[in-house]
């Protein structure tokens, strides 16, 4: 090829074609001379090894004119081999691009990859003079240009909210009625009966699990393993390639985003921009610690070491204005050009630490919140890492919803029938406003779930004591032991139908007070039909039908779990009382006698201080008050014996009709209307929710 190299431009960063040839711009404030590699159409042979001529405020930039879309080429980057004072070049490493919009070829473990001597008696302080381009992945220059039509986000509202959590390949590698080479892809997730399968379960958002592109751990590789799961990014602007259908593209994404769209469901991506996966200083070296390691990390008092706030063995230094510029493009990108609807980001308080401290005003928090396009986007924090100081529940600035960890096990506890759980399970029901109402934030700020990726299933939930996790390979020490579960009597898979009874009941009531809780609800994939991780809790290196949603073969008990759960979302949906825009304090309603909410023990007298601080309450009533003449009432009975309730007296209803049993499993069911001050029976271990009538 033709090797003409023009000066080109510091901006913008990474490889864009212009319809006339290819820019190529890499920040690198410490490189000495920075190499453009290109490779054959198949990623082999290395045809052209170019400097960049320029360096410009620290980007190092070229313009080739002869470069069109689909070129593979990659970055060698020299400049000192310093660990002790941060600096790990090495141009005997082929680099991955930060700004790539596309990877060719995975990832082949090797010694090759690492910047120093593996096994050397000097460690990562030895140097390895060994080529890596073999065993590299390839970047690959795009034209991003696409024909979107008439897309529209759904800008669903935050108080209308319901989050499935996915994966792109779990969501239909079981699928049966799908072309074998879509299965476990974006064109996968794209077809109509996944997108229908989902409107028909009556979520409103789908949170993907990552789609960035990231790599298989080596170790798990050695194991027969791989890093299903995804938290172990590499490239911030490319998608995973595994989740592209073989002949398929990049453009497959983008078709996904669209049908989803069609059909009224947001689209959110799981990003995690708190490391890399380069790991420690005994990583590899694949992309950002050859390119500028003491710019892109955030270092150790001593740095030859990195400062990990993550437990993944690096820390990205947002800090860092370019770092941060690096972030943010990638998080505009994804909206902009492939219109997704927010972001959930993994181990969020590592992007809002300065070192040992959160800060709420971090530099990167504040980018965000001032930024036209990224301000207007659903946020979503991991409100926690590893690090001093990292456990933030509530402490992220307004415009951001968390995912409340106390809400899962408070949940959790009260209907195991944990003694002392129910003032929490009440803080959580109204929406946790002791953590989140402050600086004008809603109730939707807390993300309430039972179940996530993290931990057992639902069906799980109810059916193991203990972790199982010996696939993992690990002698079952990985994984959490704080689970909150509650077998019914029987570990693991069981014919006892009064076990199995047991489950189902427990089943209906967590899903039930998750979607009558304010806050916004988040259901995890699979959990509608029962699938099971055999009483696995970290199942992160499974790829196989532990992870992978059933969609044959569902037994009977599940499938009616499954209709069961979509009229208790289409209630939720259909009654603005159970999620507020608001948070409720017990206000008294204008004009009125009545409060907006009040808290009522089974006899329908309030709760008193003795009431909430007997460690044996396991019962309680919910009322909520609208202004509009709604009335509805909530019964909880975590008790192992039915509990007679007294309906509350006529001056707040004078008819009341069962919208929601969960004991029975039945969603308005037929029958008479209950009087005021007439007692039902609830069954143990069960939620009611009726609706009133005042006229």
């Amino acid at each position: 090829m033709t090797t003409k190299l023009n000066a080109g431009s510091p901006f913008p960063l990474g490889a864009t074609w212009d319809g006339s040839g290819v820019n190529f711009a890499l920040f690198s404030a410490n490189a000495t001379k920075v190499e453009l590699c290109l490779f054959e159409r198949n990623g082999r042979r290395e045809t052209d090894r170019i400097a960049l001529p320029e360096f410009t405020h620290e980007v190092w930039h070229g313009y080739l004119p002869d470069v069109r879309p689909g070129q593979l080429y990659g970055y060698r980057v020299h400049g000192p081999y310093d660990p002790r004072n941060g600096h790990r070049f090495n141009p005997n490493k082929l680099l991955l691009d930060p700004y790539a919009l596309a990877l060719h070829g995975e990832l082949r473990w090797h010694d090759a990859l690492f910047g120093y001597r593996v096994g050397h008696t000097r460690g990562d302080l030895s140097f390895d003079r060994r080529d890596s381009a073999f065993v590299m992945p390839k970047c690959v220059v795009i034209d991003p240009a696409v024909t979107w039509g008439p897309d529209r986000s759904p800008s669903v509202p935050w108080s209308e909210t319901i989050i499935y959590e996915a994966h792109v390949k779990g969501m239909t590698a079981r699928h049966p009625d799908l072309p074998p080479q879509v299965r476990g892809t974006f064109a996968g997730l794209a077809q109509p009966q996944v997108v229908e399968y989902l409107a028909g379960l009556g979520v409103t958002t789908v949170e993907l699990m990552p789609t960035q592109a990231f790599f298989d751990d080596r170790y798990l590789v050695q194991k027969g393993l791989s890093n299903y799961w995804g938290y172990n990014t590499i490239g911030f602007f490319a998608p995973a390639e595994r989740f592209i259908s073989r002949g398929g593209n990049l453009h497959e994404f983008k078709l996904m985003v669209r049908r989803l769209h069609e059909a009224g469901i947001e689209v959110l991506l799981d990003v995690v921009y708190n490391h890399t996966a380069e790991g420690s200083e005994l990583g590899p070296t694949l992309s950002f610690r050859g390119i500028d390691n003491a710019s892109y990390y955030l270092l150790g008092d001593d740095p030859r070491y990195y400062f990990d706030s993550t437990g993944c063995g690096n820390t990205v230094d947002l800090r860092h204005p370019r770092v941060l510029q690096m972030v943010t493009d990638s998080l505009r990108y994804w909206v902009r050009d492939c219109h997704v609807d927010g972001f959930r980001f993994d181990l969020a308080s590592s992007l809002g630490r300065d070192r040992d401290a959160f800060d709420p005003n971090a530099v990167f928090l504040d980018a965000v919140r001032q930024d036209p396009t990224l301000s207007r986007v659903k946020l979503i924090a991991e409100p926690w890492d590893t690090g001093p100081d990292g456990y933030q529940l509530g402490n992220f600035p307004p415009s951001w919803a968390e995912w409340s960890d106390r809400y899962r096990d408070g949940l959790r506890a009260f209907w195991r029938g944990d003694p002392g759980t129910l003032p929490g399970l009440a803080k959580n029901l109204l929406g946790s406003a002791d953590l989140f109402d402050r600086r004008g934030r809603r109730p939707w700020a807390s993300i309430n779930f039972a179940t996530a990726h993290d931990g057992f299933t639902l069906a799980d939930l109810v059916s193991f004591n203990e972790k199982h996790n010996e696939a993992n390979g690990e002698d079952n020490q990985d994984g959490h032991n704080h689970n909150l579960s509650w077998n019914c009597g029987v570990e693991g898979p069981t014919d006892d139908p009064e076990v199995l009874a047991l489950r189902d009941r427990l089943r209906r009531a967590i899903a039930t007070t998750l979607l009558i809780s304010q806050g916004t609800p988040m259901l995890l994939m699979g959990d509608e039909v029962g699938r099971t991780q055999n009483g696995n809790n970290n199942t992160y290196c499974q790829d196989d039908e532990l992870n992978w949603l059933p969609w044959e073969d569902i037994e009977e008990r599940d499938a009616d779990f499954l209709e069961y759960l979509r009229r208790v979302v289409e209630i939720r949906r259909q009654t603005p009382t159970l999620r507020q825009r608001n948070f409720l304090h017990g206000r008294r309603l204008p004009d009125e006698e009545l409060r907006d909410v009040v808290w009522l023990r089974h006899d329908s007298h309030p709760m008193e201080p003795g009431d909430w601080n007997n460690p044996d309450s396991r019962s309680v009533a919910l009322l909520f008050c609208g202004t509009g003449g709604e009335r509805h009432l909530v019964l909880f009975n975590a008790h192992d014996e039915a509990l007679p309730f007294v309906l509350p007296a006529k001056e707040t209803a004078l008819r009341w009709r069962v919208l929601i049993d969960s004991a029975t499993g039945r969603v308005r069911p037929a029958g008479p209307l209950h009087r005021a001050r007439e007692s039902l029976k609830l069954p143990d271990r069960a939620v009611l929710v009726l609706e009133g009538e005042t006229e």
